[in-house]
């Protein structure tokens, strides 16, 4: 972030805040606009749309098409309906009540407050990664970075690429890189998700879930990629410019079984995603600590409220259970706060008498979180993955910090994730820990035989990296900002 942020602090007064730019986001400013709130959304990006409805570049549109139309027209609606869309702006702290978020330019760093009667976080998630020899090499990258070269700049990531991890996700990432004239040497699966068997059969409640998977896979079969079960990256080689091979083993290397050397220019390595939960942890809401993947998520209700009042999760944050799910969470949590402040429904009528489309969005919601119970099930993140990493293998990239660095810490007594932080600084770099704290946790606790807690460090003000000046300015009173929705 350059620049010096400008000396006054532009604030705007709205009814709700929500956070998040995606399809949850969207869905729920849309139906809050409707029903006569005033609504500011904040995304840090140039465009609205996430990662699911990302906008392609114009040149790039006029030439491929529209990237997802849906979210075209979604975005459309959005600010048709009056929401007041602040893009390029990061939330990066907020007032221990909540009702006051501190925003800055993502670019200059100028900073901003956003007050609110009530706010919704849509945040996301982030993708899980796993440190193994080699992943630091130039070429190796998450899935969802491949994806999006190959889908918004019609860019493959390499000419051999070798994708590996575990996830569904993992499928349209190699389909999109074949669509671009990639050769994808084998996708690698840790689990065994295509093999029949008991847990596969859930897959039979969700045909339309069934079929998508079904035509990933054949595409897959038409060029011949081999898909690749219970199979994982060991390590990758290269030099200073490119990872040039990879070795391919069995999930579990203590089981035994054949590797094998494949000579690429790229991998995409990626083990599904993580909920960006920072900012309402950051605000004190309730958490819980989900028994299948270790992460700390916030304890909501059916409508996303939490236990900070004025305060929802939806989408993504609240959990892992893809876009269908994001976006019924965020008319759920709309319609909520539409009831609690008297206004309309999404279609005009009150609020209030919106209880059989609320009804209908709880089942299709329960439906929802079963196919994300399942997906669970079938591509588990296995607690040792990290155990056998080798002592040299780095972990915290931002801070160079190693396996074996960390494991000494938690074995002389900073015997806690936070602990191990302070004594290593894993986790103090520019991500902030979002990248390698469930792995510190996890060597950690292996290293002294007692779980670290959470898979994640605690949420700390500035969320986010901001100029001095930025977040010297929060303490600074705040100018109305006629242009943003109201006066100070």
């Amino acid at each position: 972030m350059s620049g010096h942020p400008a000396q006054d602090v532009r604030h705007v007064e709205t009814d709700v805040a929500v956070v998040g730019g995606g399809p949850a986001g969207l869905t729920a400013a849309l139906v809050l606009a409707r029903g006569g709130l005033r609504v500011t959304l904040i995304d840090e990006s140039d465009t609205l749309g996430g990662q699911y409805y990302k906008r392609r570049a114009e040149p790039l549109a006029a030439a491929f098409g529209d990237f997802r139309p849906k979210g075209t027209a979604l975005i459309r609606e959005v600010r048709a309906a009056g929401v007041d869309c602040l893009t390029r702006t990061l939330v990066w702290g907020a007032e221990d009540d909540g009702r006051t978020l501190f925003t800055a330019d993502a670019r200059t760093g100028a900073a901003g407050q956003v007050h609110a009667r009530a706010t919704v976080v849509a945040t996301g998630a982030f993708e899980r990664t796993a440190p193994f020899p080699g992943w630091v090499l130039p070429g190796v990258v998450t899935p969802g970075f491949a994806l999006h070269l190959a889908t918004m700049d019609r860019v493959p990531v390499g000419s051999r690429v070798v994708v590996a991890g575990t996830g569904p996700f993992l499928l349209p990432v190699a389909c999109a890189l074949l669509d671009v004239g990639a050769r994808v040497e084998a996708l690698l699966e840790l689990n065994h998700p295509y093999r029949p068997g008991f847990a596969a059969l859930g897959a039979l409640r969700h045909p339309a879930r069934l079929t998508e998977a079904a035509g990933y896979l054949l595409t897959l079969a038409r060029h011949g990629v081999r898909v690749e079960q219970g199979r994982r990256v060991l390590a990758a080689y290269g030099d200073d410019d490119r990872v040039r091979s990879v070795e391919i083993g069995p999930a579990d290397p203590a089981a035994g079984g054949a590797t094998r050397r494949v000579d690429v220019d790229a991998l995409c390595v990626g083990f599904g995603f993580r909920p960006s939960t920072e900012l309402p942890r950051l605000l004190g809401c309730r958490t819980r600590v989900d028994a299948a993947t270790g992460e700390e998520l916030p304890e909501a209700g059916p409508d996303g409220a939490t236990s900070v009042d004025g305060l929802y999760v939806v989408g993504e944050c609240a959990g892992i259970a893809g876009v269908h799910a994001a976006q019924v969470r965020g008319e759920s949590a709309a319609l909520a706060i539409l009831r609690r402040f008297g206004g309309a429904s999404g279609d005009g009528s009150p609020a209030t008498g919106d209880g059989r489309r609320l009804a209908a969005l709880r089942r299709r919601a329960r439906s929802l979180d079963r196919f994300a119970e399942l997906n669970q099930r079938l591509y588990p993140v296995p607690a040792g993955l990290t155990a056998s990493l080798a002592d040299s293998t780095t972990v915290c990239r931002c801070e160079g910090i190693t396996a074996g660095e960390i494991r000494r810490a938690a074995e002389t007594g900073w015997n806690d994730l936070h602990g191990v932080k302070g004594a290593t600084r894993a986790g103090m770099g520019p991500c902030q820990g979002r990248e390698c704290g469930h792995v510190v946790a996890a060597l950690a606790g292996q290293a002294t035989g007692r779980p670290c807690g959470p898979a994640s460090f605690a949420a700390r003000f500035p969320l986010k990296p901001v100029p001095v000046p930025t977040a010297m300015a929060a303490g600074r009173p705040a100018e109305p900002d006629a242009t943003k929705g109201g006066t100070a």
